[in-house]
């Protein structure tokens, strides 16, 4: 009973010590490659429901600004080519409600700097191999023109309990084709290591 007393405890402090971390202040960034980018503004008020604006900016006047609705918070907006084609695509992580820091990313791609379109990232629940160990706690950024995507690896009893494995699994995303002429993001690699 005290160990599970303590690991509970325990549980509680690591949380509130990664939620002390990620702040989730208003987003009103401008982010580009070269003239060319995109305008991020989102309110992070309420965790269950936030609108985000994306506005091009110098795209041709046929690029209009797109406004939605997302269940979570955004941490932060950065720009890359993802897929080579010279233009610049844009990736917003956010993050779903409650303490487990559940990420996700909502990513765009520039269609020639004459308009732009979703690109699909996976749910990684849907993956039998990646999602082993997985909890939440994600981190993400882009580099070289790829996503990362990092979690700590926890090790779950019949009773549901997670106990931390001490290991990240680390996953790299490109973008490729999807369907009916889309992008969307394939995890091509990943690899564990120990935590430092």
């Amino acid at each position: 009973m005290k160990k599970i007393t303590l690991f509970i405890f325990t549980l509680v402090i690591t949380i509130s010590i990664l939620n002390a971390q990620y702040q989730f202040k208003r987003i009103d960034t401008t982010m580009k490659l070269g003239k060319v980018g995109y305008k991020v503004t989102c309110n992070n008020k309420n965790e269950l429901k936030n609108t985000v604006q994306i506005t091009p900016v110098g795209f041709a006047n046929s690029a209009r600004d797109v406004n939605f609705e997302v269940k979570g918070r955004i941490l932060k907006a950065e720009v890359d080519d993802l897929n080579r084609d010279m233009f610049p695509d844009l990736v917003i992580y956010l993050y779903n409600p409650g303490d487990k820091m559940i990420g996700n990313v909502i990513g765009v791609s520039s269609m020639s700097n004459e308009n732009f379109m979703p690109i699909t990232f996976p749910d990684i629940v849907n993956d039998p191999k990646l999602r082993v160990g997985y909890i939440g706690m994600d981190e993400y950024t882009l580099m070289e023109g790829s996503l990362m995507r990092r979690f700590p690896l926890y090790s779950i009893d019949s009773a549901g309990v997670s106990t931390p494995l001490g290991k990240y699994r680390q996953i790299q995303y490109q973008v490729v084709p999807g369907e009916k002429d889309g992008l969307k993001f394939k995890a091509v690699r990943s690899y564990e290591f120990a935590k430092q």
